[in-house]
């Protein structure tokens, strides 16, 4: 069906009173019409930072995007005004699910409010056709009395409905893609597992694209069909989701991997960690970003920065070692 959105080269940067922050070093990822694509990494490594450069939703300043390309349909995103942001893309076009719905929902106005508000300016509905769509949207993520609801506050919600009138007030508008920024970080695993069933349903339902946001390789293996791994900034791994569980091949990948808890695990295994810390982004990147924390480093790694290469058709890697043979590739 061809791609909805083709993101190129984007760099973003934070300019600090302690220097540069080097967030996002040059990302470019394409995303299919109606598939859903996995955005994975620690907490740091510019996941969240890249979808809100192109939503445009960083302070400048101190953000600044240096360069890069955004296409949504055929139009570059970094390049629209804000008004045609503002009124035709965000809400309409794009929608955004946050990590924490209670720091995202207005505690001083009703749930109803703030989704009747969306409709009304994106939709053009009149204020009897926009609450009767909230209502059916409330109704359609699984909170009961939806008409009743439409009235509470979001104090007034648990951190599962509240998440769920976030996704109902992205959904409201019918958005052709659907970014979902870590949005079960702040639940219970019993409600993770909720909101993840939730998504894949309504998916299925409204037919839309989606990126997932998370730093949890678990949640996303029946959830997306493509995965991205990124890493301060850089996307080091990118391949399908069945590929990636059988054969990743970035050392970060498998430290990953590695690091999830397993069924089949026996009890007096430990749990496998990855060694050290995410590197300073304040100091600019020259060999490759892992390679102080990666078994397999090689001289070249610590001065030359790997690129994203194609090791078979539809699966890329930022690396100079084949982890197979743990020789360089």
């Amino acid at each position: 069906m061809g791609a909805i959105l083709e993101v190129k080269d984007l760099i973003t940067r934070f300019h600090t009173a302690e220097g540069t922050v080097y967030a996002v070093n040059g990302v470019s990822f394409h995303l299919e019409e109606g598939e859903s694509l996995a955005v994975v990494g620690e907490s740091g490594c510019g996941k969240s930072v890249t979808m809100m450069s192109i939503l445009r939703l960083l302070p400048s300043p101190p953000a600044e995007i240096a360069s890069g390309t955004a296409l949504f349909r055929g139009r570059d995103l970094l390049k629209l005004s804000d008004a045609d942001m503002e009124q035709h893309i965000r809400g309409k076009e794009i929608s955004m699910v946050f990590q924490d719905p209670m720091t995202s929902l207005n505690p001083v106005l009703t749930i109803g409010y703030q989704i009747i508000e969306s409709l009304k300016c994106h939709m053009n509905m009149d204020e009897a056709q926009a609450k009767l769509r909230a209502a059916e949207m409330l109704a359609q993520v699984g909170i009961p009395e939806p008409s009743k609801r439409l009235d509470s506050y979001p104090h007034q919600f648990s951190g599962g409905m509240r998440q769920r009138a976030m996704i109902a007030m992205a959904l409201s508008c019918e958005p052709s893609l659907l970014i979902a920024d870590e949005p079960t970080t702040a639940l219970d695993v019993t409600i993770q597992a909720q909101i993840v069933e939730l998504m894949i349903h309504l998916r299925e339902q409204v037919k839309l694209s989606l990126i997932w946001i998370t730093h949890d390789l678990g949640v996303v293996a029946g959830l997306a069909e493509r995965v991205i791994v990124m890493y301060a900034g850089y996307i080091v791994e990118e391949a399908s989701v069945d590929e990636l569980y059988d054969n990743p091949r970035h050392p970060y990948t498998l430290a990953l991997l590695a690091a999830l808890p397993r069924v089949d695990r026996r009890r007096n295994q430990r749990l496998k960690s990855i060694p050290g810390s995410p590197p300073n982004l304040l100091v600019k990147p020259h060999g490759c970003p892992f390679a102080v924390r990666c078994e397999y480093a090689m001289d070249r790694c610590r001065v030359e920065n790997p690129p994203l290469a194609a090791i078979k058709p539809g699966h890329q890697i930022a690396c100079w070692v084949n982890v197979n043979t743990g020789k360089p590739r």
